[in-house]
């Protein structure tokens, strides 16, 4: 079983990038809403929410990388 190392590091760096997004996604949210009285409550809140979403995006697209790598590369060799 032979792991493809360039399709890993790809979903590697799928995963750092979500890393930093998991945790401003729900500090944004919160903070929108704390503040529900500002006028721009909505325009925060849909910012956590893209941003939230966005992580979940990355983990899914880096996770299957990860497992493209270890599991595709069996069928490069033969």
């Amino acid at each position: 079983m032979a792991t493809d190392k360039n399709i890993l590091a790809k979903g590697v760096k799928y995963l750092s990038g979500a890393l930093p997004l998991l945790f401003l996604g729900p500090i944004i949210i919160n903070s929108a809403f704390k503040n529900q009285e500002s006028p721009l409550y909505p325009y925060v809140l849909g910012l956590g929410i893209i941003i939230a979403l966005a992580a979940m995006f990355l983990i899914f697209k880096g996770i299957t990388t990860l497992v493209k790598s270890m599991f595709d590369g069996d069928k490069q060799g033969q």
